[in-house]
């Protein structure tokens, strides 16, 4: 009996300190400083919606909407916990909203471990008439802001983690710039875009990797990933933070293609081999997106996946038209635990979900 009370009473326990979580709030701040200083101003949008992302391999939190008074059998309907404020804040652009922030909750189901919660906190910005280079830009500062206030917040002490992290973000030469292809390149000798899939299960043999459970055998995007996860971002962004560039088109999500329509306007921020966030030169043509969205509708079907809606709030306002404007989604708690010197974002964050 007496060991159950204690687990009992660790479990009510937060698993970040009161000093960290102190820190914590002083970086969100710093957060929202920055975007305020640069135009932007921040919105919040729903965080449950009738609209979801729809992205294959992004599993949304289902809640049913009962009005009241009536039966949950025949009168329910779907809403989605969020897992990215997207949709929403496009179409506040859409609306003429020009530079908009938010701060806040998202959801991402079955999503769990050392660098994963349910529930997780999401900085996410859109301008108009931004490209890539210049979200880039933005990003670049913002990280170099809230690393270099770190070393600032009273009572901090830094880490060998956090002293060397520190050296790497404020390098003179700036963060670095890496395509996909060059990655790979760099890494296994092989330019995996023109792969056919043998070469692709011959890499994957040659480095003694298992693929997981369930990865099709002529799924080409989810051996590419698997590829990227297991040989090529522990190694990004160990010298300075890295942007890696033009991937794939067939993984441009809601971005833009290169005029020749064989990569896509994306980059993702890695440090310490830590992937912290996803940008996009953002995609304004609604044909397109109707066509990516039944894509991505045909992706989860054929592995058994929850349908997800194909008529969204959003594709109505780009029918109608949204700006050119780019737009990046960056983890917070990543972040302040890399700032932090920490190693897992439990350490940042009061409750994870295991205690929630």
């Amino acid at each position: 009996m007496g060991a159950v009370s204690n687990r009992a009473s660790e479990s009510i326990q937060p698993t970040a300190s009161i000093r960290v979580l102190r820190h914590r709030a002083r970086l969100l701040k710093v957060m929202r400083d920055f975007f305020d200083h640069e135009g932007f101003f921040e919105v919040e949008t729903p965080i449950l919606s009738i609209d979801t992302v729809v992205d294959a391999w992004l599993e949304p939190f289902v809640a049913d909407w009962i009005p009241l008074g009536c039966n949950w059998r025949t009168d329910g309907s779907a809403r989605y916990l969020q897992t990215s404020p997207e949709f929403a804040m496009k179409r506040l652009m859409a609306a003429g909203a020009g530079a908009i922030y938010q701060l806040g909750k998202v959801f991402r189901n079955g999503e769990s471990g050392q660098r994963h919660n349910p529930e997780f906190t999401m900085l996410e910005w859109y301008r108009q008439g931004d490209d890539l280079q210049a979200l880039m830009s933005t990003t670049e500062q913002l990280v170099q802001r809230v690393i270099s206030a770190t070393t600032a917040l009273p009572g901090f002490t830094p880490t060998a983690d956090s002293s060397a992290l520190y050296d790497r973000v404020m390098d003179p030469r700036g963060f670095e710039q890496v395509t996909y292809r060059e990655a790979f390149i760099r890494r296994l000798g092989t330019e995996v875009l023109s792969c056919s899939m043998d070469e692709i299960w011959g890499i994957a043999s040659t480095n003694q990797l298992v693929p997981p459970p369930g990865l099709d055998l002529d799924d080409r995007d989810g051996w590419l990933n698997f590829l990227l996860a297991e040989l090529i971002e522990p190694e990004l962004g160990r010298g300075r933070p890295t942007f890696l560039v033009d991937y794939p088109a067939s993984q441009a999500a809601l971005a833009r293609l290169s005029h020749d329509g064989l990569t896509a306007h994306r980059f993702e921020l890695y440090l310490d081999g830590i992937e912290l966030c996803n940008g996009y030169d953002e995609l304004t043509d609604a044909t397109t997106l109707r066509d990516r969205i039944r894509e991505q509708t045909r992706i989860r079907e054929a592995v058994g996946l929850r349908p997800l809606p194909q008529q969204s709030r959003l594709l109505t306002v780009m029918e109608k038209g949204l700006p050119p404007c780019s737009g990046n989604a960056l983890g917070v708690d990543r972040l302040i635990m890399l700032a932090l010197g920490l190693k897992t974002i439990s350490e940042v964050i009061p409750f994870p979900f295991e205690i929630a």
